[in-house]
Formats: C-alpha cells, structure tokens, sequence
C-alpha cells in the first residue's frame, strides 16, 4: 500500500490536540435513586428525535501515539446506516466507508484498493482505533442512550446520575442552566475491547440540533490507543438520506486488503 497516499491526513505531533484534562467523573458505587427514568428523559430528549443526521467533523488528536488531524463527511441513519468520507487536502479523499446493518465495505481510491463484507465496528477501529459499527457511531455522535436500564440508576451527588446502557455507562450532569440533565460522558467497559469513554463538553444552540453536542471528545483509558476530539459543524438533522448513500461503488481494478493490513497501514495511521 502508498505509504504517501496514507500519510496525508498524519500529521507530526505539534502539540496535544486533545491534551485538556478529561472532565473528574464522580466515583463510589452511589446509591439508587427512583428519577433516573425522568433525567434520562430530558438528558435524551434531542437525540432521541434525530433519525438521521449529517455533519463535517474535524479530527485533531492521536492514535497510538501519532498525531493526526482529519475531516471527515459523515451520514447517519437509524438503526444502522453509516458513511464517512476522509477528505484529503487535495486530490480524492483518502477512504469511504460505508455500513449497512453489520456489512461495512471500504474503499482507498488513492491505492484503489477495497475491503468488502466486514463488520463495522473491526473496520472502523483499524481505520481510527474506536471500536464502534453504524449503530454506535450515530448513538456516540449524538450523545445519546442505546438500551438504557434507567431502573437501576444510581446517584451520585445531588447532580450526577449514573444509568447502565448495555456495556457502558452513561454519566448525567444536571445544567443549573435551563438545560437540566444532559449526558456528559459515556464509558465504554464491553468485553470485546478496553475500556475507553466519550465525553462531551459543548451543546449546539443552532436550531435543528439544538441540545446534540458539537464537541466529542473519546479517548481510550489506561493506554494511549486514541485520544480523538470531534468538532461537529454544518450539522443537518433528519434529511433524506436514500439508499445509494450507503453504497459504494468499487471500481474493477481495486484489488483487495485485508483487515490485518489495514490495521497495519490504515488511513488514520496506526
């Protein structure tokens, strides 16, 4: 593979990009609290509306260590649809990928090359080292719950809750502004992969996403595998998305890569 055409979005690290201090999650097992259904209401009240989204986002941060900055197009749609396009400074844009339920397909047009018939969440962590398939990009994006267990809640301070979401656990923050609950950070403990979070830290006021974040921060814990900060902007909520967004169209010369040789040389630069 062009190390070239994959070093375009790497850049020497000039600095932390991401390097402001994660926000001090509370601690301790907390105790059960009966409003965790209601906070959880509010805290998701505009992420639960959207069911598709678009948006540029640029990337500043490291992966494994390397400096990086990147944007990326990206489309969304509920469940499980997702597109990004890396684009590069100049010439075609360094990758597309796109999933569909649990079928993820990338192409390098710059190496044309093309990895078909993979599962999202293996595809997207060799290409940026976050572990996530179409559903949990959208979920993480947006700031929002996938399967909330809202009884066993628990609180922790007069203004944090913690709720279980499947194999994470979503930190809510209650605003003294008239926001009120908001999702504030995400941690990640599935059995697959190590633990890692999402964070936010900033709230679009713009009509149309009004309460979704415009900042995301996710950084793996314990290890430096990725420290990413995502700005979201042109953010577009609830647009038609159709089909042939989430297709691609391979050309009949790409040849083949496989999952262990992206993982090796991906665009984000392991």
């Amino acid at each position: 593979m062009s190390r070239p055409a994959l070093a375009v979005v790497v850049t020497a690290a000039l600095g932390c990009a991401s390097c402001a201090p994660l926000m001090k999650l509370p601690s301790g097992a907390g105790t059960p609290i009966a409003d965790g259904a209601e906070a959880l209401k509010q805290a998701t009240t505009a992420c639960r509306a959207v069911s598709t989204i678009t948006a540029e986002i640029a990337v500043t941060g490291s992966i494994g260590g390397r400096g990086l900055r990147a944007r990326l197009l990206a489309g969304l749609a509920a469940p499980a649809r997702a597109r990004l396009e890396a684009v590069a400074p100049f010439g075609p844009p360094l990758f597309f990928f796109v999933a569909r339920d649990g079928d993820a397909t990338l192409l390098l047009p710059r190496d044309d090359r093309v990895l078909e018939h993979g599962r999202p969440e293996a595809v997207l962590e060799a290409v940026a080292a976050v572990p996530l398939d179409a559903e949990g990009l959208r979920v993480v994006l947006t700031g929002c719950a996938l399967a909330p267990d809202a009884a066993h809640a628990r609180q922790l301070g007069d203004d944090w809750r913690v709720v279980p979401d499947g194999e994470r656990d979503l930190y809510l923050h209650r605003d003294s502004g008239p926001a009120g609950w908001r999702i504030v950070a995400a941690v990640h403990h599935e059995s697959s992969t190590p633990a890692w979070r999402a964070e936010y830290v900033e709230f679009s006021a713009a009509a149309g996403s009004s309460g979704l974040p415009r900042t995301v921060r996710l950084e793996s814990v314990g290890s430096n595998r990725f420290d990413l900060r995502l700005i979201l902007s042109q953010v577009e909520i609830n647009a038609r998305l159709d089909d042939g967004a989430f297709t691609i169209q391979v050309p009949a010369t790409a040849t083949p890569i496989t999952l262990p040789e992206l993982r090796t040389a991906g665009p984000l630069g392991r």
